[in-house]
This record gives C-alpha cells, sequence and structure tokens, in this order.
C-alpha cells in the first residue's frame, strides 16, 4: 500500500512547498519531497496545483447529513462521519448534548460499535460529554430538563462504564465542580469551561484544576458582569488572560467578522481550534430540522447559514462544515491560510494529545490530508492513506 502525492502545494507545520510530493506507505507519512521522487509500485494522486493539507480535525460536532450522535444508532455515528469527511475532516470528536445518565450510557455504547465499524468516514477520537453539568443561565439550547450539578455518585458511574470519554465540558463554578475537573485530570481526560457564569476567580480555580479549555468561546459564557455595583470579569476574558486554548465556532454568523479578529489577535493560532459545533443539518438543504434527538429534540429552522429558534429569537446550533470554517477564517478574519489551516488541524491535534500522530504532514504521522482548491473547496479526502472522498464535479 504505497501512495505518491505530486504536483500540489504542500502545507506543512512552517512553509509552502510548492510542487512537492508526499510519500506513504501503508497509511504513514514516510517522506516529504521538494521535487518528484521515484516511488516504485506506488499509486500516483496527481493534487493538479490545488493545495495538499493535513486533515481537519473537529473536537466539537454534534452531526451531519440528517443525523445526529444522539440518534441511537451505530448507523448515525457512520453517517456522519462520512458527511463531514466530504468536507475535509479526517478526524473528529462526537459529542453529545445535555441528557438523562441513560441516554449518556447508551450513547457511549453506540459510540465503541461504530468507532470499530468505521471505514468509510472521519476517524473518532473519543468522545465528548457536552453537559449536563451546566448554568441554567446560560443553558443556550440545551434541554434544561437535564441540567444539573456534578455528582460524584453519578459521573463515577459514567466514567467506570467507558474508557471512550476524552472531554468533557462543564460550568466551573457549580457545586463539585473543581472536584469533578480533579478526578477527569486523573483520568486524563480534558476538561473545558462551557456554558457557565463563572467570574475570574472561579476560572482561576478551575484553571488550576484541570480545566484548559474554553467550548465554544463567546457562546453560553459569562462577559464582564456587575456584582453589587463592582465589575466582575467574566468567562471569555478570563479565557483570554490565562493560557487556556479556546474553540470557537468559526462560521461568520456565531462570532462576526470583529470577534474572529480579536480572538485571533489575543489567542494566536497556537491556542486556537476551530470547530463546526455542527448539528443534524449540517451538508443539508435549509428548512425544518431537529437539534439533538429525533425522540424529544428541539424542532429548529435552518436559515442564512445557521440554525435558528423557530420564533428567529436566538441561534439554535451550527450547520457548519470544517472547510467553511477555514474559508471564513481566512476571507472574513484576514487570517494567512497558513494560520487558518493550523487551527483546524496541528492546534486541535495538540489539544486532544493526538500530535504525536495526526495535525501535521510530517514524516512518521499517520496520512491523513486534504486536498482542496483556491476557494478551499474540497476535492479529495485521504485517511491513513485511503482517499474516503473524492470530488467528482469537473473543476471550471
Amino acid at each position: 500500500m504505497k501512495v505518491k502525492i505530486i504536483n500540489g502545494t504542500i502545507i506543512t507545520p512552517y512553509r509552502y512547498i510548492r510542487d512537492g510530493t508526499i510519500l506513504i506507505e501503508n497509511g504513514i507519512i514516510i517522506g516529504i519531497e521538494t521535487r518528484d521522487m521515484d516511488f516504485p509500485d506506488s499509486d500516483v494522486i496527481d493534487a493538479e496545483g490545488h493545495y495538499v493539507a493535513p486533515g481537519f480535525i473537529d473536537l466539537h460536532i454534534h452531526g451531519g447529513g440528517g443525523h445526529d450522535f444522539m440518534d441511537g444508532s451505530v448507523d448515525a455515528f457512520l453517517k456522519i462521519a462520512e458527511t463531514h469527511a466530504q468536507y475535509g475532516t479526517t478526524a473528529m470528536v462526537p459529542t453529545t448534548l445535555t441528557a438523562e445518565k441513560e441516554h449518556l450510557l447508551e450513547t457511549l455504547d453506540f459510540y465503541e460499535k461504530a468507532n470499530a465499524a468505521n471505514a468509510n468516514g472521519a476517524q473518532f477520537l473519543g468522545m465528548h460529554l457536552e453537559g449536563p453539568y451546566f448554568a441554567l443561565s446560560q443553558r443556550g439550547a440545551q434541554d434544561p430538563r437535564y441540567i444539573r450539578n456534578p455528582d460524584p455518585k453519578e459521573y463515577e458511574e459514567v466514567l467506570a462504564y467507558s474508557n471512550s470519554i476524552t472531554r468533557w465540558s462543564a460550568a466551573p463554578e457549580l457545586p463539585g465542580a473543581i472536584e469533578f475537573g480533579k478526578r477527569l485530570k486523573q483520568k486524563g481526560i480534558l476538561a473545558a469551561v462551557a456554558h457557565t457564569d463563572a467570574i475570574y476567580e472561579d476560572v482561576l480555580e478551575a484553571y488550576e484544576n484541570g480545566y484548559t479549555l474554553a467550548t465554544h468561546l463567546y457562546s453560553a459564557m459569562s462577559g464582564v458582569t456587575r456584582r453589587n455595583a463592582f465589575r466582575y470579569a467574566g468567562t471569555i476574558e478570563s479565557a483570554f488572560l490565562l493560557d487556556m486554548d479556546v474553540e470557537i465556532i468559526a462560521d461568520g454568523v456565531h462570532l462576526p467578522a470583529p470577534l474572529l479578529k480579536l480572538i485571533y489577535k489575543i489567542k494566536g493560532p497556537d491556542r486556537i481550534a476551530l470547530i463546526t459545533d455542527a448539528m443534524r443539518a449540517a451538508g443539508m438543504p435549509e428548512g425544518e430540522s431537529t437539534l439533538g434527538s429525533l425522540k424529544n429534540g428541539l424542532k429548529v429552522i435552518v436559515e442564512d447559514g445557521v440554525a435558528k429558534l423557530p420564533d428567529r429569537t436566538s441561534f439554535a446550533g451550527s450547520v457548519s462544515t470544517a472547510d467553511r470554517l477555514v474559508r471564513t477564517m481566512v476571507n472574513m478574519a484576514d487570517v494567512s491560510l497558513l494560520d487558518a489551516v493550523r487551527m483546524a488541524t496541528a492546534t486541535p491535534a495538540r489539544i486532544m494529545g493526538v500530535h504525536d500522530r495526526k495535525g501535521t504532514l510530517v514524516a512518521g504521522k499517520d496520512a491523513d490530508i486534504v486536498i482542496f482548491d483556491a476557494d478551499i473547496r474540497i476535492q479529495r479526502t485521504i485517511i491513513k492513506g485511503k482517499t474516503i472522498y473524492l470530488n467528482a464535479i469537473p473543476q471550471i
């Protein structure tokens, strides 16, 4: 199983290599060359002058292609992975919504079955439990019926049930949240602050005890507030002040251009991960859809490139794909393509602890590769050296 990619502009962690060559054997990159190299018995992929980049890594995603990870089926997991592979995602962290414990455990079961069967879509990097330990005042589209404080009896049962949890988001100001963060850190699970009304003092204590990531910065989190006439820095300002990683829904809707530019200016590409936070309507036509499970999810309307509540008073979910995130950062936030790709690849790989094998085009790493044109439209998605998606539409 030998593959050679030629005639592309390769995006490495350090530079562009024009007309470069990538050599792949048994799913692993074995060489990045500045010229065409003889590689006997290899399948040759002509990049046709397009960009050749690491595959995109999505840390926070709920669905796509008409499916949600909480639909209660292996097929939903596989169809979501296949859908987002068409948009350049080669690895993802499937994400739950706030739910009853039994529903979370059931979803973990389906994850493990789907992970074993996933051969034609973006790879899974473990589960992200988003909730249920949130501030009710910052619930966003999370179902208030299931929001509660951290309960050691409950989360210890969940942690013992499955080894597939790689990150968990919670509000750090809740009673028991600090002990919860310590426990996640002991287990090697990424703890993130989310759906929170915390002030700086809360976030600082959380950061010191394992919470190292801010989930969808600006969405469902506190900014500057007043308490008894005094001003307090909120979670947003805390994320800027601390050496904390942040993830952003860079669709140009959840965060307009000025905020994208501000976050980039303060945090830089090595602290920002681009996420879709996509719901089931991603990759689907606009119109009516459902946020969360089909059984008891929230009815929404998709228009203007985002999901909204039916009365249009609030956003209700993202319909982004990974290519759109990179395109938005380049076109709206005036970020270089090199940095935009870094925020979709190397930075999320480092945050999730898989940077030893993913996130950059370097010899020895997995051959997870995406080829896209000057408009960042995906032409080919390759996972472990295997072409998963090929754009068959002729280019004009």
